[in-house]
């Protein structure tokens, strides 16, 4: 059998037999969701918005010990604010979640806080100062919190407001004041080292005070002034050596006493002498003057050779004027001599100590060095060191003044005039759309499994006989009033299932929530 095609008509006549089983379901569902959109609590949420102003002394000037992002500062505020201590002492101020305490357990109900509690940063484009570029940046942030009384919702999120300004202003202050105590404790370190160098460097110099380099030039001028005093003196050594065997020769020449025979002899020696001068000058060695008076000098050196030890007794003092002369001239001269040795063994021994100076300045001056680099490294890092601490303490007071990055609040919590969810009229339009679609379904079912014949065209085309004749509906009195009495019922249960979701409608529309805040209100003073 082919399905026949609906006509409009058709259509209609299908509304008409199954119109309670639209309706019904339809205000069934939409009765039930404005219920339970009317159970539900109204949950109320206020919010702060707080923004992160930049630091008022320029960076130039002042820069601040807080290196850390404000993404990073803000994370770490909101973990210590929504550590367990923290909020279980709102909760016990404010008396929150009282309906909760004896069903929840603490642990669980701080969660619920920290879940009702909402931290949302605010970003901005914004120029960097270095790259020129824009980039997105936290130029602040909105702290929410949400529950049922909006009065205790507003002070809970002043609270919490309060909170985190006072938690970012101890937290910057701390971390400088840190910084402070950190690089004062170092300085005392370096201190303590730098004292230490200088002692070893004081004790090392005096160790080694001939040795040190700069004084390498004065030991090499000291030597340098000891070898030419040696020379000298080695030159005047010489000389009074060359004097003193002069002497000698001389004195042993001289008899210590006087012999008037001797010593006319001496005389014609000495004129004999020059006189031989004069004769070698003029005429040569063959000549009879010349051989003469060579050989008269020749018998008188003879002739005092063997007077002299006659002529000098050593048990008597002599008594020749010239011997005694020349003999103190020997004993001055070799007094002379003695001086001018001991000199010379002085200044040998200078000479070899400024030596052993020179030849240890460079070891010496290798661990000097050493010690210096060491000492310089360490005035260096303390001198850095001193720097950043003065900068710490500028920064230290800056936190302390306020005039670094810091929060200011912008738009203070203000108390909630309508509830933030549930969304009544959204779960009303939504139980209105499922009721429709579910009477529709319903119908449509009812519909389609319902095989009765209404018409003899259906008929004829079911048995494929055509229809002689059709005998019409009887109706009794009895069934007349059965049916008028079930569609007066079930018109007022639709009527009435229709009014209450229209009453729930349009007090809605006319602001149901304001007058549940006000009777909120009113029983919470």
């Amino acid at each position: 059998m082919q399905p026949m095609p609906m006509t409009p008509g058709e259509f209609l006549q299908i509304l008409k037999r199954r119109r309670w089983s639209l309706i019904l379901p339809t205000a069934i569902i939409l009765v039930s969701s404005a219920l339970v959109a009317m159970s539900m609590p109204s949950i109320y949420k206020s919010t702060a918005t707080i923004l992160i102003e930049e630091q008022e002394i320029p960076a130039d000037f002042v820069t601040t010990t807080v290196t850390s992002y404000i993404e990073q500062r803000l994370q770490s505020i909101n973990r210590r604010i929504m550590s367990y201590s923290r909020l279980l002492e709102v909760i016990q101020r404010f008396d929150l979640y009282a309906d909760l305490i004896n069903k929840w357990s603490t642990e669980e109900i701080i969660e619920k806080m920290r879940q009702d509690t909402i931290l949302a940063p605010i970003s901005a484009d914004v120029i960097h100062r270095r790259t020129g570029k824009k980039t997105p940046a936290t130029i602040a942030f909105s702290l929410s919190y949400q529950g049922t009384n909006p009065r205790t919702v507003q002070k809970v999120t002043n609270v919490l407001t309060s909170l985190y300004l006072s938690e970012n202003l101890k937290a910057r202050e701390k971390q400088a004041q840190e910084t402070s105590e950190f690089l004062e404790k170092e300085m005392e370190k370096l201190k303590v080292d730098l004292a230490g160098i200088e002692s070893k460097i004081a004790a090392f110099k005096e160790e080694n005070i001939n040795e040190l380099p700069e004084l390498l030039q004065v030991n090499l001028q000291s030597l340098n002034n000891i070898e030419r005093s040696l020379e000298r003196i080695y030159e005047q050594l010489r000389s009074l050596k060359e004097r003193k065997e002069y002497l000698e020769t001389q004195l042993a020449s001289l008899p210590s006493h006087l012999d008037p025979e001797v010593d006319s002899s001496r005389k014609r020696l000495e004129e004999l002498k020059v006189h031989l001068v004069h004769l070698t000058n003029r005429f040569s060695e063959q000549y009879p003057d010349v051989i003469k008076t060579r050989a008269e000098i020749t018998d008188l050196e003879k002739y005092l050779r063997e007077k002299r030890p006659k002529s000098s007794p050593t048990d008597e003092p002599p008594t020749n004027p010239a011997y005694v002369t020349l003999a103190a001239h020997l004993a001055s001269t070799t007094a002379d001599l003695g001086s001018v040795k001991q000199q010379i063994k002085e200044l040998s021994k200078s000479a070899d100590i400024y030596r052993r100076r020179i030849e240890a300045t460079p070891r010496v001056e290798e661990v000097y060095k050493t010690m210096l680099i060491e000492r310089d490294n360490t005035r260096a890092k303390f001198d850095e060191l001193m720097r950043k601490l003065m900068d710490s303490r500028l920064a230290y007071g800056l936190e302390k003044d306020q005039k670094g990055e810091h929060f200011t609040l912008i738009e203070p919590a203000r108390l909630p005039e309508k509830p933030f969810k549930p969304n009544r009229k959204a779960i009303i339009l939504i139980g209105l759309a499922l009721g429709i679609g579910a009477g529709i379904a319903l119908a449509s079912l009812r519909e389609f499994s319902d095989d009765t014949i209404r018409s003899s065209d259906a008929l004829t085309l079911a048995t494929g006989f055509p229809v002689l004749a059709g005998i019409p509906e009887i109706t009794t009195p009895n069934d007349v009033r059965r049916r008028r009495v079930r569609k007066i019922a079930l018109s007022l249960l639709s009527l009435g299932l229709i009014a209450a979701g229209l009453v729930i409608v349009h007090f809605h529309v006319m602001d149901l929530n304001i007058v549940w805040a006000k009777v909120m209100q009113r029983l919470a003073m």
